[in-house]
This record gives C-alpha cells, structure tokens and sequence, in this order.
C-alpha cells in the first residue's frame, strides 16, 4: 500500500504542522527540522490533577429547586438562579501533559536540498531525508507498540556531529550513565511523577555536559526512548523505564516487527477512489493547496488518503490495553492544552470513536470500553447516588483519567448525557460483531446502570410525559420568551437530544435483555418509562425542535447539532420515519445557511448526516469543506486549534457515504459523489459481515461479501435489493 504515504515538501514551521507518530500509550511529534530537529514526546497518563470526592452539597436540593421553577413557568428565571446557586462547588478538570520536548541540534547549519518528511500510514513509520553539502541525512522513526519504545535512527553518507537536549517544566533531575540520560519530573500539580529514558547508540563520539549530549563523527545513531508514569507503576515508574530499554537492542528489528504489528490493523480495510497520478505525485500539502485555490479542482485520492490517515491516527492513539484516544489523541505541545485535552463527552469522545467498527478495526474500540469500566463507572454511581439520590450511574460533559464524573464549568456542564452517550458504542460493537460474550462480560453493567440513573432521574410534566432536567441542548441558548430576543436561557428540560439518548439507552438495554434476560424487572420498567418519553416534534419552520417547545435561536448557525441525533449516530430516525427524516433535512439546509459547521468536528458530523440522508452531493461538498476548510497539510483537522475528533468523524464519514448497515440491509454507495470509480475492501457491515466493493462511474460492479457464520443479508446496490446466503467462512460474490 505504498500509495498511503502523507508526502511533505519542508520541515513543520509549528507543532501543528509536524508528523505524528505513536504507539497507542505514547507518542512523539516530529518536525523534521535539518538545523535544530524538535520532537515533542508524549504520554497518555501524564495529567495534571487527581481524584476527588464528587459529592456537591445540596446539589439534588438545587436541582429541585429548577424543577419547581420549570413546572411553575418561570424559566426566565432559571439561568440566573442556576448561575448563583447551582454552579457552587462545581469545578472543573487539570490538563493531559507532554512529557517533554527532544531538540537535536545539527552542526551543519547549511541549506538543505532535495527535502522529503514522509509518514507512511500503513506501517506507521515516519522518515525524513534531505541533502546537506552532498552528505544525504536520513532520519526514520516509529513508536513499537509491543516494545513501549519510540525509536528513532539518524544516518548520513558522511560523518555529522549534533547536540542531544531534552526539556521540561517540573523536572527534577537529568543524569547521564553509560550512553543513557534518564530524565526525572513531575506534572504541573506537582504530584505525579514520571521518568523520560533515552537510550543512545552510535558509531560516533558521545561527551556528556550541563544536560547536554554532544555526539561528533557519527553516521550512524540510534535513539530509544521510553516514558514511565507513576500513575501507571506506582514508585517502581524508573525501574519499568529503565526496563523496557534495556530490551532495546536492535532497530531494524523492533522497526519490521513494529511495521508488521501496525500493518495487521492497518491493512484490515482499504478504501481507493480513481486518481489522476500526475496529481497523486504531489506533496501532501500541494494536492490540499490545491483544492483550497481551485473550486472546481478535484482529488478524489485525497480523500481516501484522509480515511487512511484516520484509521492511522486511531491505531497510533488507542490500543488494546491503553487509554482512549483524548481530544489531541495522545500527542500535545505544553503542559496546560487547549480545552484540556481531555475526554470531552458532549460529543468529541464519541466521535473519536465513530471509525474502528465500520473500518474493521475493532480492537481500537476497547480502551474506551475499558475507560467506561475502570474509570468511570463506579464514580457515575457515586455521582448519581450523591449528587442526583438517584441509582445507576451518570456522566457530565467532560472528564479525565482520575474518574471525574460531575458537572464541570459552571452551569455549561449540568448536561447529564455523556455516559448514556458513550453507552452507545457498547451496543454499535455487539451490533457490528454479534459477541455475545462482551455483551455480558463487558457492557452489561455499564449500559443496565445507565437505564438504571434515567428510570430514576425523570419526572413527570404537566402532560404526563417524563421529563429529563436540568439539561440543555449542548453548548446552545434559546430565547425562553416568544418575541423577547433580550433574554436568553441555557437550561432546559427534556431537549431534543435527551430524549433521543434516554430513549435510545432504554431500547439498547431491552433489546440487550431480549437477548441476555438478566434482569425482567428492570426490562418491564425501561418498557414502561420508553413509552412515557416525550415524542419528537417538527417546529413552525419545517425542522426538527431542538427543544421541548419551539424556542427561537440566537445562534440559529450553532456548531452543534445535537437534535440530530436520532439521525446519526444513533438510527431512530430514517427514511422509515419520513417526517423527521424531511425535518432534520430541513434542519440542516437551515443550520447552514445560518452559519454551521464551521468547526473541523462539526464539519465531520454534517458529513455523516448527509450520508445518512443518503445526500451524496451535500456529503461530498462537506467532505471537500473539512479539507478546504478545516484541514492544515499535514492533514490534522483543526477546531482551530487542533483537534482530533474532526480527523475521526471525517473519516467515519467517508466510510458512512459508502456503506450504510443501519436499516437491516446492507447498502452500497448510499452517498457517493456522482460518477465516483474504484472500490473499498473490507470495511464491515452490522451482523459481522466484511464487505468489499467495486464501483465505475457512480455504478456499484462487484460485491464481494464474507462472515464467520451461515447468515443471510440484504444488499442494495444501484436501486436495487439482492438476497444473499452467506455460508460459515466462505466468500459470496455478487456481479452486476
């Protein structure tokens, strides 16, 4: 696959700029610099912060207090009341760290010439080379995911010389010991330590002084590198550090083996549109630039190059056994980052996670289940139980590695969604992979507790209806006083999306009974509160009610786009619901014209909504915008700044204008650009079907389907319905 290489023409002239590599725990940003390299290195575990007690003081006392307010009409009054008395005690969370920044400081301080930085995506393998006064320079580097290692290699034709530095804020000590300089330091709260190792071996000349490594006369050095946390190794963080270099003996070794462990993932799926290759032979930066200077320029490779570089991103950030992927993945510059770099479960993290079922990736989907488990779960219950006297368990919009689950920011963050949110992906994986054992063994508890907290926590309106609240439409306002545009209010009860998500919680956990039969009782009572959630409604304009009643908007453009929910991610809203399928239309064509998508994430998510509107014109002008718009050249997406979510959502979007699975069929280029040709492999469908496909001019030509076990499947392509047999372990083929 060597046609999935991000190709850039000059060194990075900032961090955003530079190439990210990574090993799912950790990661390094290379900038690829000839005079002074810098590499920012980076662990998923060094987090400013701790653990704390959750409980606010009257907090359920408070919540009452809004509910009166609400069912005697004041809502005018809500948003004041709330901004002096409910948002004491709230506060929020300390930022995810870097570990420290490498310079390499070259001797030669010439002009390069003949300059390449290449990221090969499908082995996860980054590499710079240029020329320096004849002599070629060669830097390769990758992190081993098995060996915890980030390795990098620096060669020449002839003899250079250049000077090793690390530096970081809170660092404690730096010693140098037999070719080895071991950093000591600690995050910015001052109470989590952790150890920075890097080990050096080199044909030429090392001297060690004032932190400074200087190597002369070398063609050949090797970097190990290797970062340790007290969070994660109690007080042995230095010995494990040391450990694991220890082991570190051979690049091109752990290089092929590393190579080979990326590329089993990587090249599960492949999606690859008909290229021009005069215009596939330019930098990375050059086709984008080109895109952003010529409207009617296209470069359909660009996009699969996106998708690909997705999927990289996500095997780079989140594997088995590690954290999930934060709003950075796991690579930042400083020690406090923008929005924390944190979990942000308004829908950032979700999002994060829209790619590894359909890409066929799966394994990358398990640290978030294992966060969810581990971190937050039992500190949900606790929140729910103190905060809220309810049962179950209930996250707030944002949260870190010490189990943060109550409100945060102000009244910003009394939006109790995230963890039923993050539910969802529990029962996307069963649907995908029909493992019945993670069914009971790893979703049970997390999506039965959150059925539990909203059984609990609703009330009921003055029409009968069980409410949800104090909520809001996230991160939006609305005028609460028909004709007043003066007054605006946050709070809100039983919003669009909260009854899109509870009622979506509640119908995942029946249907997980269906299958499980765990617990009747609380079946028969999910059933009971699902048929009691209020309805969705069409406003006096044609679309879907953000809220309860049909508000005015004073950001009628707002990024996000929550009531949308039902549409996508979740599938309560479809073709098979005309009226809320014509409504969100409407919803977005308004969202637009007002503003909208405007954010890379937003942009991303607009993408998978005409998808699922099986809109390939918008889907594709979307996908344009995120790159023309939202994409910087080495093909981060940016909010702005960077943030790795857009990255995600856009790729899962591509995917979603190909396959669609969610109706009970499987559908073929559902949302393709007009007259698109080539063909993807492998991307799966629900039921655990691989699906593989050609296509020529918009035509679907050849489906190719495959599943572990004797099953039957709809497929429609071009218009039309096909049956098929799929029989344990073999391929189908359907010719059209």
């Amino acid at each position: 696959m060597q046609k999935h290489i991000i190709k850039l023409s000059k060194p990075a002239e900032n961090w955003e700029h530079a190439s990210p590599i990574g090993g799912g725990s950790f990661g390094a940003m290379l900038f690829g610099s000839t005079d002074t390299e810098k590499i920012y290195l980076c662990e998923e575990s060094i987090w400013s912060g701790e653990e704390r007690d959750t409980t606010i003081k009257d907090f359920k006392e408070r919540v009452d207090s809004i509910r009166k307010m609400y069912l005697e009409g004041r809502i005018p009054e809500i948003d004041p009341w709330a901004e002096k008395y409910l948002g004491e005690g709230i506060e929020t969370i300390k930022s995810y760290e870097y570990a420290g920044l490498l310079t390499i400081d070259f001797d030669d301080k010439t002009p390069a010439e003949n300059y390449r930085r290449c990221l090969h995506l499908n082995s996860g393998i980054a590499e710079i080379s240029y020329t320096k006064n004849g002599n070629n320079i060669k830097e390769t580097a990758f992190c081993s995911y098995a060996d915890e290692t980030t390795a990098i290699k620096i060669e020449a034709e002839k003899e250079i010389g250049f000077t090793l530095v690390f530096s970081r804020e809170n660092t404690e000590s730096v010693t140098f010991l037999n070719d080895l300089l071991l950093v000591r330091a600690k995050t910015s709260c001052g109470k989590h330590r952790f150890a920075v190792g890097i080990k050096i071996e080199t044909d030429g000349d090392i001297t060690y002084k004032d932190g400074k490594v200087t190597i002369n006369d070398s063609v050949d050095t090797v970097l190990f590198i290797a970062v340790a946390t007290e969070f994660n190794f109690s007080s042995d963080f230095e010995a494990v550090c040391l450990d694991i270099l220890s082991e570190a003996e051979d690049f091109e070794e752990m290089k092929e083996a590393s190579s080979a462990d990326f590329s089993s993932l990587f090249e599960r799926s492949d999606i690859e549109f008909t290229e021009n290759e005069e215009i596939a032979s330019l930098f990375t930066d050059e086709r984008l630039e080109r895109l952003k200077n010529d409207e009617n320029a296209e470069d359909d490779g660009l996009i699969a190059l996106y998708f690909a570089f997705g999927k990289y991103l996500l095997i780079s950030s989140s594997r088995d056994g590690t954290l999930p992927a934060n709003l950075q993945g796991v690579w930042v510059e400083k020690l406090q980052n923008p929005w924390n770099s944190d979990y942000h479960t308004n829908i950032n993290l979700q999002m994060n996670y829209w790619l590894p079922e359909v890409a066929n990736i799966s394994e990358c989907h398990l640290p978030l289940f294992d966060y969810m488990n581990n971190f937050l779960l039992e500190s949900g219950k606790k929140t729910a139980k103190e905060n809220y006297h309810c049962r179950g368990t209930v996250l707030h919009h944002l949260s870190d590695i010490y189990g943060f689950t109550t409100p945060a920011d102000g009244i910003w963050g009394v939006w109790p969604m995230g963890g039923a949110w993050l539910s969802f992906h529990l029962w996307e994986h069963y649907l995908y992979t029909k493992d019945v054992d993670f069914l009971k063994e790893t979703a049970y508890d997390y999506l039965h507790e959150c059925a539990l907290f909203f059984m609990d926590f609703m009330f009921e309106g003055p029409d009968g209806y069980l409410l949800s609240g104090p909520s809001m439409s996230p991160e939006n306002d609305y005028y609460p006083i028909e004709g007043n545009t003066d007054i605006t209010a946050t709070i809100a009860f039983s919003p669009t999306m909260d009854i899109e998500i509870i009622g979506g919680t509640l119908r995942n956990y029946i249907d997980m009974e269906n299958i499980l039969g765990v617990n009747p009782e609380d079946k028969k009572k999910a059933e009971e509160t699902l048929k009691k959630l209020p309805p969705l409604k069409v406003g006096k304009n044609g679309c879907l009610q953000e809220w309860l009643e049909d508000y005015g908007e004073p950001e009628p453009g707002h990024r996000h786009i929550s009531h949308a929910f039902g549409l996508y991610p979740d599938n309560m809203i479809t073709e098979a619901t005309p009226e809320f399928f014509d409504a969100i239309r409407k919803t977005l064509d308004r969202r637009l014209s007002f503003g909208g998508g405007h954010t890379g994430w937003s942009r991303a998510w607009l993408i998978n909504l005409f998808a699922r509107l099986k809109d390939g014109k918008n889907t594709y002008e979307h996908i344009r915008l995120l790159l023309t718009k939202s994409t910087l050249g080495n093909l981060f997406d940016i909010h702005p700044p960077f943030q790795i979510d857009g990255n995600f959502g856009g790729a899962a979007g591509i995917a979603e204008s190909l396959l669609q699975s969610h109706e009970g069929y499987i559908s073929i280029l559902p949302a393709a650009k007009e007259g698109l040709s080539g063909s993807f492999t492998s991307l799966k469908a629900r039921g655990n079907v691989d699906v593989s496909a050609e296509f020529s001019q918009g035509k679907v030509t050849k489906v190719v389907l495959y599943a572990p076990e004797n099953i039957t499947v709809k497929v429609k392509a071009n218009g039309n319905m096909y049956e098929v047999q799929l029989k344990e372990d073999n391929e189908a083929v359907i010719t059209i």
